[in-house]
């Protein structure tokens, strides 16, 4: 579709989807290239947008490409440069299309709405849990702390033969002995001070259905020899009695310790550890799946206007690129609570730099140096190298976000890659 000012340009905008717009950064007396680049940030998010400009204006498009803007060409126009530009862009496109058209049919199917995310690697996982959930195998997931491990074991039962039972979950860590054994197997009348009445463990609370033990590696040593009886013969004994329970219940468990080398340490049961890990499903942490950070954004912005009837629109691109960035020592979780925070304190309609926590705008020295390696006492070409180095192992060697970070062109992030020999 062609039009021959930014006016047209706009107007079709609203009226029409489109994927790539290729727009003159000049168009005359009325709008132009950037207020373009604004109607289709705000009519077609997805939208990829190609500026064309004259070497004055260079900076300017500089400054596009942290409002959303997919790259810039220089006249003269080289048009098999517009062709390799705009070709990668409708392969940025296509691919985000699949993926967003293949995650609208898990959840769909399977009910996976709730789990937030697009990555290739959580539609891998989601489509392991797919596969496993038809199942009765045991699950161990593992992650870091707030990676969303519950909710992982959640859709598991969801989508069993046993969604119509409970699902039951309980965190093993900061439990002793005899209380993690009272919360599983329950107790008789009388069979310790204060046992006033019989109670049910949660083994029997979910008899029919699905028992999660988080953070199953910090269980006690003793209490692991009792789980392991119980998942080899499906029987439970109450505490004070001597009277076995029939149960039939899938445990799932998770854990963020590195349950191979606590077995090495003699610190978990070997057996217990093969018996539980039927299937294992490793969560990333949120820094190794940036590309889930926008749309957990979105979502955690709608929820926290729900919750708090709030009326925030949006984030800023700005604000966007700062929480790209950030580590996320927290992960999901981390981001759910700063989100919500800023939400509640915000002082506009659209969330920006300024409602940002201190903490995430300027994090402390260690998250930075983890982030980023020390960089006093070289070169500033080290130092861009270094800089360089660490963002693309920050984004998993993802070009796009490693530019959209450090605040430059995809093609400038190619020439210094191939300048300082960073190719994989």
């Amino acid at each position: 579709t062609v039009v021959h000012d930014g006016a047209a340009g706009i107007a079709r905008l609203g009226a029409q989807a489109f994927d790539i717009v290729v727009t003159d950064l000049m168009l005359g007396s009325g709008p132009d290239g950037l207020a373009v680049l604004a109607a289709a940030r705000e009519h077609a998010p997805a939208a990829k947008v190609i500026l064309v400009t004259a070497h004055s204006s260079v900076q300017t498009c500089r400054q596009a490409l942290q409002e959303g803007a997919f790259d810039y060409i220089e006249k003269p126009l080289d048009l098999d440069e517009l062709r390799a530009v705009v070709s990668r862009a409708a392969e940025h496109t296509a691919q985000r299309r699949m993926i967003r058209e293949l995650k609208q049919q898990l959840d769909e199917k399977y009910g996976f709405e709730n789990i937030i995310g697009a990555s290739p690697s959580m539609l891998k996982i989601l489509d392991t849990v797919r596969r496993v959930a038809a199942s009765d195998i045991p699950v161990l997931i593992l992650g870091e702390s707030g990676t969303g491990k519950e909710l992982l074991a959640g859709a598991i039962h969801a989508n069993s033969r046993r969604a119509d039972k409970r699902f039951v979950a309980i965190n093993c860590a900061g439990l002793s002995e005899t209380l993690l054994e009272d919360e599983l197997f329950g107790h008789v009348k009388g069979a310790y001070t204060g046992a006033i009445g019989e109670r049910a463990g949660r083994f029997e609370h979910a008899d029919g259905g699905t028992l999660f033990l988080d953070e199953v590696g910090d269980m006690p040593l003793p209490m692991q020899a009792k789980l392991l009886r119980v998942l080899e013969n499906g029987e439970v004994v109450r505490v004070g009695s001597n009277e076995p329970v029939r149960v039939n219940v899938r445990v799932l468990s998770a854990t963020n310790s590195d349950l191979a080398e606590r077995v090495r340490a003699k610190e978990f049961r070997e057996d217990l550890y093969f018996r539980i890990k039927g299937a294992t499903i490793e969560i990333p942490p949120l820094r190794n799946r940036r590309d889930d950070i926008p749309p957990l954004i979105e979502h955690f912005i709608a929820r926290a206007n729900q919750t708090h009837r709030t009326k925030i629109k949006g984030i800023t691109p700005d604000a966007r690129r700062v929480l790209m960035a950030y580590p996320w020592p927290g992960n999901v979780r981390q981001l759910r609570n700063t989100i919500e925070n800023m939400v509640v304190l915000a002082s506009g309609d659209r969330l920006s730099v300024d409602d940002l926590p201190a903490e995430i705008h300027h994090p402390p020295h260690d998250l930075q140096d983890k982030q980023f390696g020390q960089l006093a006492g070289i070169s500033l070409e080290d130092a861009e190298k270094e800089l360089i180095r660490n963002t693309l192992k920050m984004t998993a060697g993802n070009r796009e976000q490693a530019a959209g970070i450090l605040g430059i062109g995809e093609r400038t992030l190619y020439r210094k890659i191939k300048e300082y020999g960073l190719q994989e």
